[in-house]
């Protein structure tokens, strides 16, 4: 299965997707490069799983292109299938059934030889640390132990592609880096992963990163692009009284965004700035505030990106 001659593993021009009178993917294009962890961020109802779901074949766009593995779709999903991985934020193994009844059965389904199982099973009981666990029931494991077997299980007939959506919704912060880690793993081994989220800490751990918002693409880089278009623009604010500091920049023309994170504000400007406004602004609330660049993060970016869009959409 051939990735593109540029290394890329999905193409898609123009791709929408209606639902009557609803825009739930708005003419997106996209290149997801192959072997490497590329991300969806946007909130609830952005479109990242409709999209998701017509780059696999499961949903037939409204309109668009899209090339996966250098197959079209959804004219070849079939051949498609046996070649990605599907993991979504639910649970969705056989409770009732051990671990490795559960990748047995799994194997089974998904055409592995009989040949190979036993070995492929082994290894992935190994390698996602089930081997005192082989005869526990699914449904008895925690949150964090539900995770990696599904994993495990979408990764059981060594997909070149892999589909994560919001994965690690349910699972604590410790089963969530252990996640990724494995993640990381599969990505050095050649597979490539898309994974959509809505937490700004794991966009961060993505080669490269898709901003979706009301179903259209609002941004598109590396991490390290996207907050680069930001330099300059965001600030802090120290004060005594943060929520009269708030209460004030909010009303400064230029500025997008004002966040509390602790005792300290986040202030997030348009291509303008506005730096000597906001000085002016905090003066009075008679408080002292002290008004410092900061570096830009994601979080900064989603909000530029999303404003930007609600503005055209206005």
């Amino acid at each position: 299965m051939n990735a593109g001659a540029e290394g890329v593993a999905i193409r898609a021009r123009g791709l929408t997707r209606r639902f009557g009178k609803l825009v739930a993917v708005d003419h997106v294009d996209l290149d997801v490069p192959a072997r490497r962890v590329y991300g969806f961020l946007g909130p609830n109802g952005s479109g990242k799983s409709t999209t998701i779901r017509m780059l696999c074949g499961l949903l037939t766009p409204s309109e668009g292109e899209i090339e996966v593995l250098g197959l079209k779709i959804p004219a070849q999903a079939d051949e498609l299938r046996s070649h990605i991985g599907y993991m979504t934020q639910k649970f969705s193994l056989f409770e009732d059934l051990g671990v490795r009844e559960n990748l047995e059965f799994l194997a089974a389904i998904q055409g592995v030889p009989k040949t190979k199982t036993k070995r492929r099973v082994d290894e992935l009981i190994e390698q996602y640390h089930f081997g005192d666990r082989q005869r526990q029931l699914a449904g008895t494991l925690s949150g964090g132990q539900k995770q990696r077997l599904a994993l495990a299980c979408a990764v059981l007939h060594e997909p070149q592609l892999l589909f994560l959506d919001e994965p690690t919704s349910a699972v604590d912060p410790e089963s969530r880096r252990d996640f990724w880690e494995k993640l990381f793993e599969l990505a050095d081994a050649g597979t490539t992963l898309l994974v959509s989220t809505h937490l700004m800490d794991e966009a961060e751990r993505c080669h490269r990163l898709a901003i979706l918002d009301r179903g259209a693409l609002v941004a598109d880089g590396t991490p390290r692009e996207l907050t680069a278009q930001l330099e300059g623009r965001t600030f802090t604010v120290e004060t005594d009284d943060p929520r009269a500091a708030q209460r004030a920049l909010a009303g400064v023309a230029g500025v997008l965004g004002v966040a509390q994170v602790g005792n300290i504000l986040r202030v997030l400007t348009d291509a303008d700035g506005a730096t000597p406004d906001m000085d002016k602004a905090l003066a009075t609330t008679g408080h002292q505030a002290a008004l410092t660049a900061t570096p830009p993060n994601l979080e900064d970016v989603f909000v530029a990106a999303t404003r930007r869009d609600a503005e055209r959409a206005a």
